[in-house]
């Protein structure tokens, strides 16, 4: 059975999450200016948080610096994302949510269950290896297997298939599900113009061409088929 270490506020559990998740798919250095954004806080909030997190043994934190998790932190922050992740799965395959519906229900969930409900859930979906979105469920034991995915907006011309969709917007979950891509669908792209900023892909071998812009198109991360 998985044992998260010990108990934190909510508001520590957020920082430790989102300070880890800053650089799952990323190696931009994570910024209280970073961490005030994804929060919707302010700076100077950030930075009093920081402090604490630095006082406790769970991050370190150089003025005008980056801030890292310890070992003690990154336990703490990969408990939550599988909580996170897991509650997400299960919300989706079980009881019937849209893709894009569930990140908010997890917020508030992954901090009121205990660990024997996160490993029971856990047990009732087989031990599933990622989310709803594509993104990568942390072992009981907190090992972490990124998928050998890139951004679409990244990739050059070529076949692939569908292997991750950033949540951070649930309207544009639901226009990719509308025009088909979801997770593990075979794609076409066809073509990249940067001086437009958008590329053209087909999906599942369909005659029409979806037109993505670039923030889309860096929101969906491909891998090559096979």
């Amino acid at each position: 059975m998985s044992q998260s270490p010990a108990p934190l506020t909510a508001v520590s559990q957020d920082y430790l999450k989102v300070i880890w998740g800053a650089q799952e798919w990323s190696d931009v250095p994570v910024t209280t200016g970073l961490i005030a954004g994804r929060l919707g806080v302010g700076a100077s909030t950030v930075s009093e948080t920081v402090k604490r997190l630095a006082d406790a043994g769970l991050v370190t934190h150089r003025p005008y610096g980056a801030v890292e998790l310890t070992d003690t932190g990154r336990a703490h922050a990969v408990a939550m994302v599988r909580r996170h992740r897991l509650i997400e799965t299960y919300l989706v395959e079980r009881l019937g949510y849209g893709w894009d519906e569930v990140h908010d229900e997890a917020e508030v969930l992954e901090h009121a269950v205990s660990d024997r409900f996160v490993d029971r859930v856990a047990d009732v979906l087989g031990h599933p290896d990622r989310d709803p979105h594509g993104d990568p469920i942390p072992a009981a034991d907190g090992t972490v297997h990124l998928p050998d995915a890139h951004p679409m907006w990244e990739v050059p011309a070529g076949e692939y298939r569908v292997a991750r969709i950033s949540d951070a917007d649930p309207e544009l979950l639901r226009y990719l599900e509308d025009v088909g891509l979801v997770l593990d669908a075979p794609v076409q792209l066809d073509e990249r113009r940067a001086v437009t900023g958008t590329v053209s892909v087909r999906v599942d071998g369909a005659a029409d061409r979806v037109e993505l812009g670039e923030v889309a198109a860096g929101a969906i991360w491909l891998a090559p088929r096979g």
